[in-house]
């Protein structure tokens, strides 16, 4: 692999998701637009003992399922969400069979735990059944790589393939280091984005032992917030670089235009302004944009007490009082739910979609505002406006910032 020192454009020709509230990108548009909730009382894994029954669960995976190549139908569910979207995002760019030139494409894709079910269930019959051994692909299913070999073995990806693990920052982190591998001349194309499934027992018992997960609902910026909504999914984008995507004639949804990241420095759940603050700069820097120039915010905004009213006055930094008031924002989490480790794909594809639809997505279940939380979060309905540049944040566990900005497909 040869390196260019000439930045090159990179644009996003393919998508796809898995989400509760949809799978497939015009399903999960569609119930965007729609405000639909995706959560409600668990039904893949006992309730019993639980402070917190509710999850945003993907109940009709079944005949999806049923449809992928058997190397991915025996994974973890977490490599199953991203199998689904990766070949529907493919098939979305174009793209048929193997990689022409697999050498020169990357995949990376993010994850929070990995195949956590796997485990959880692993060691229930170990220690509870006491079963004499475990499943043979136990291990490989566990594993937080497991997604990105997948997707390598099926579309012949030779270059760059790997797992990052930064908590509701993986898949965001993903998409940006393609961006800059593509950018820099490493590769020429790669699948990036992330995904989650770790509806379990265990894994619930963890997230409310911190009472960061709510049993009522996910309300960003709200006054009623208690807390997110764990849910499950993912998505992939297919990042090119801009004059190879043109030279073959492929549909051009967007450009990336920056990224940012950045680390707080400070605490494990207590985020810091000046660390989301400076991802949104940094990215705006990458991109050449002012703040006034970005028409939407897929804000974070994960109905915690804290990170809300923290997301908000990192915003306000960046675009000041008078500006942060004029930008349009929305948490599509209110919806989907939190997919913690897919977060930052599916709401990179909600940026998108919002640009091409010239739509801005609601921040639902928002009747009353949290007065620290007072900018426009698009409450409950959303708004027909053209949009050319749009912002994606992710802001993670463990103060690890990340910020894409996306523009409108060059002419």
């Amino acid at each position: 692999m040869s390196q260019n020192s000439e930045k090159r454009r990179v644009v996003i020709t393919g998508m796809g998701v898995t989400t509760p509230v949809g799978i497939g990108v015009d399903n999960f548009w569609a119930s965007l637009k729609a405000g639909k909730c995706g959560y409600g009382e668990a039904k893949s894994y006992p309730t019993e003992g639980l402070r917190v029954t509710i999850a945003a669960e993907i109940d009709d995976f079944a005949p999806v399922l049923e449809g992928l190549p058997k190397h991915m139908r025996q994974a973890d569910k977490y490599s199953q969400y991203v199998g689904a979207s990766a070949i529907e995002a493919m098939k979305d760019a174009g793209f048929e069979g193997k990689i022409e030139d697999g050498h020169r494409a990357a995949c990376i894709i993010g994850n929070g735990s990995g195949g956590i079910t796997t485990l959880e269930k692993s060691y229930k019959d170990l220690f509870k059944y006491e079963v004499k051994r475990t499943h043979p692909l136990t291990l490989l299913r566990a594993l937080g790589s497991s997604a990105a070999s997948h997707l390598s073995i099926e579309f012949g990806i030779f270059g760059p393939t790997f797992c990052i693990t930064s908590a509701c920052s993986s898949a965001t982190h993903s998409i940006g280091m393609v961006f800059r591998m593509i950018r820099d001349g490493t590769v020429d194309m790669g699948l990036a984005g992330g995904s989650e499934a770790s509806l379990d027992w265990g894994t619930t018992r963890a997230w409310q032992a911190l009472y960061v997960i709510s049993q009522d609902g996910c309300f960003p910026f709200s006054a009623k917030r208690d807390g997110t909504v764990l849910g499950e999914g993912g998505g992939v984008l297919v990042l090119e670089e801009y004059e190879k995507a043109k030279a073959r004639g492929a549909n051009i949804l967007a450009e990336v235009k920056g990224f940012g990241m950045t680390a707080d420095g400070l605490d494990m759940v207590n985020p810091r302004v000046e660390g989301a603050a400076g991802a949104m700069k940094e990215a705006l820097a990458e991109s050449g944009l002012q703040p006034s120039d970005i028409d939407y915010i897929n804000a974070h905004g994960t109905a915690t007490k804290v990170n809300d009213i923290t997301e908000t006055k990192a915003i306000k930094q960046v675009f000041g009082e008078e500006g942060a008031k004029n930008v349009a924002i929305s948490s599509t989490k209110s919806m989907h739910g939190h997919l913690l480790g897919g977060g930052g794909a599916v709401e990179s594809v909600a940026c998108i979609k919002a640009m091409e639809d010239g739509f801005i997505p609601p921040t639902i279940n928002l009747d009353e505002q949290d007065p620290e939380c007072d900018l426009n979060y698009t409450p409950n309905v959303g708004v027909k406006k053209d949009l050319k540049y749009t912002m994606c944040n992710s802001l993670a566990f463990g103060g690890l910032n990340t910020v894409l900005v996306f523009g409108s497909a060059p002419k």
